[in-house]
C-alpha cells in the first residue's frame, strides 16, 4: 500500500523543490527549442550587463551590435590569449571555446 505520509509531512517543502527542479529540467529545454533561442543568443546574454541588450551599449562601454563576426572573433580571441589588452574582457573571453566565440560573434553581427 502506498504511504502518503511522506508527501504531507515536514518534508513536503523539500519534496516540492525536488519536483520543481525535475520539472524545470524537462520543460526548460523544450521551451528554449520552441522559442527558437539560439545557443549564440544564450551565450551573448552574459555580455548584456556591460555591452547592453543585444550589444547596444547605453553608456561608455563599446557597442558590439552590428560589428563583423571577424572583428568580434579576433577581439575575443585576442582578449583570451592576452595579445589584446583589457581590464575585464580577458577574464570573460577565457571562459569561451573557439566555437562559443564564433557563436557569439555570429549573434552580435546580426544585431543592428
Amino acid at each position: 500500500m502506498y504511504n502518503n505520509h511522506y508527501i504531507f509531512s515536514d518534508h513536503a517543502p523539500r519534496f516540492a523543490v525536488i519536483v520543481a527542479i525535475f520539472t524545470a529540467l524537462i520543460v526548460f529545454p523544450a521551451v528554449i527549442k520552441a522559442e527558437g533561442i539560439s545557443q549564440g543568443a544564450m551565450l551573448a546574454n552574459s555580455c548584456a550587463g556591460c555591452h547592453g541588450t543585444d550589444g547596444k551599449s547605453p553608456g561608455s562601454i563599446p557597442s558590439i551590435a552590428g560589428k563583423t563576426p571577424q572583428f568580434i572573433q579576433e577581439a575575443l580571441m585576442g582578449f583570451r590569449d592576452g595579445s589584446r589588452p583589457s581590464t575585464v574582457m580577458g577574464r570573460h573571453a577565457n571562459g569561451y571555446s573557439d566555437e562559443e566565440i564564433k557563436l557569439i560573434a555570429d549573434f552580435f553581427s546580426t544585431s543592428k
